[in-house]
């Protein structure tokens, strides 16, 4: 990974030059205008001082960052949107952005066109919590009142989401592979009053994929929704062919049959190489449309197209975003067997070779092997809450010597506790957790294993 204090910056802005030049020339017409006054020399002076301030976070875009879900943005990402918001267009309204607007149907397009949607209704958002409220917010107008399921380990916002929209929410009951448990969905659609069934592809924490086919074979009998929550795990569609593509048989099995879900959430600012925040929300049934009709004394009506305010419970919302996207799936098609997949496998194959590596290892106990590209591991110890406080050691001692982790609380039932011989004194564990979801881990896999085991 270049370091971009290096040359490749120097290029990126010789870049970013000649493609503001030829937007400049779009509106070369224009009378002359005041340029906007400024003090040059105290605006490098705060510029300076934020630069130092920005010093004061983990190296997020480096490989010895293994923790949270942070992907560096691909640097045309970066160089279109700088590109945009030298315009600031506005994706509300056609208004707001004319040209903006119509890059980010054309991207919306792609990714539905990767879920296998020729025909589809969707716009980008500022991330998976605004698209996961859409997709509620329509499922309630369709069943009002009903519940909504997901799984205890679905990410939290499905709960307050729910209750921001006055729909009744049951948390169900995981297996002991992170997955929502199928047995469990069973006694709760027996009571008949289920509207939709969250089915999260790609937990947060642990990027467990829940069976899929499963929850579509009951829909059949019982008539809910299902919304699949792949905020997380959505582009891993492109890896779902045959078993030589990585992913294990039940992660395939559920992305091969995602098209099937009724409405579908992906974050471009997670695998999707976009800055944040760049969110998308996709209904296969566009005439779901009709529940966003609204009338406004002072929206834009200087075209009769339908604009992507009238699909959208957001009103502004940047234009910058949605060309970054655009230009980010021209350089690289999310398409099997591509450059942007080929990348994704490099990120799982990495994701595998340490969880081997924790397996074999007796100072560490390992829960299940990773569906896409999150590791979870114990420490062994006598105790759970030995283990807890042992893991937290490890993770001050990885960040001191470089290597940034992430900590998560697991049920410790996903855990072999009796075979490790810990004492179940408590019912969550705290583990050391990786999203290995660079593909430059892979090639760093030697030197991160190499750090965590001298931090023990």
């Amino acid at each position: 990974m270049k370091n971009t204090a290096g040359p490749f910056f120097a290029t990126e802005m010789e870049m970013l030059g000649k493609a503001m030049a030829v937007l400049a020339r779009g509106f070369a017409d224009l009378p002359a205008a005041p340029e906007p006054a400024f003090d040059r020399d105290a605006m490098e002076a705060v510029l300076l001082e934020a630069a130092q301030r920005l010093q004061d976070n983990f190296p997020y875009f480096h490989p010895l960052y293994a923790g949270q879900m942070l992907k560096p943005p691909h640097p045309v990402a970066r160089l279109a949107y700088a590109l945009a918001m030298t315009v600031n267009p506005n994706n509300h309204a056609l208004d707001g952005g004319r040209a903006s607007s119509a890059m980010e149907k054309e991207a919306v397009a792609t990714l539905a066109g990767m879920i296998g949607w020729d025909n589809h209704l969707g716009h980008l958002t500022g991330g998976g919590t605004m698209a996961n409220l859409e997709a509620l917010w329509v499922a309630g107008r369709l069943h009002p009142g009903r519940r909504v399921l997901a799984s205890t380990q679905a990410h939290y916002t499905h709960a307050r989401l729910s209750e921001v929209l006055g729909l009744p929410f049951t948390a169900v009951p995981a297996d002991r592979r992170g997955r929502l448990d199928l047995d469990a969905l069973d006694r709760e659609l027996a009571r008949g009053d289920v509207g939709t069934v969250v089915a999260t592809i790609g937990t947060t924490a642990t990027g467990a994929v829940d069976p899929l086919p499963g929850i579509l074979e009951r829909r059949a009998r019982h008539g809910f929704r299902v919304h699949a929550d792949a905020a997380y795990g959505g582009y891993f569609r492109l890896l779902a062919g045959e078993p030589a593509d990585g992913l294990g048989s039940d992660a395939r099995a559920a992305f091969q049959r995602l098209g099937e879900a009724d409405s579908l959430v992906v974050d471009p600012h997670k695998h999707g190489l976009q800055p944040y925040g760049c969110g998308c929300i996709l209904f296969r049934d566009p005439s779901v449309g009709r529940f966003y009709r609204h009338d406004s004394p002072y929206t834009y009506f200087s075209s009769s197209a339908l604009h992507l305010g009238e699909i959208s419970l957001e009103c502004s919302r940047p234009g910058a975003a949605a060309v970054a996207l655009w230009a980010t799936q021209r350089l690289l098609p999310p398409v099997p067997g591509g450059a942007f997949a080929r990348d994704l496998a490099r990120g799982r194959e990495a994701a595998l070779g340490l969880y081997e590596r924790l397996r074999a290892d007796r100072a560490f106990l390992t829960a299940f092997p990773p569906e896409l590209d999150i590791v979870v591991w114990a420490m062994r110890a006598p105790s759970v809450t030995a283990a807890s406080a042992r893991a937290r050691a490890v993770f001050e001692e990885a960040g001191r010597r470089g290597l940034h982790l992430a900590l998560a609380g697991l049920p410790v039932s996903f855990f072999d506790l009796e075979g490790a011989g810990m004492a179940t004194d408590a019912g969550t564990i705290t583990c050391l957790r990786s999203v290995l979801m660079k593909p430059e881990h892979l090639a760093w896999l030697d030197r991160l294993w190499d750090l965590l085991r001298t931090s023990l």
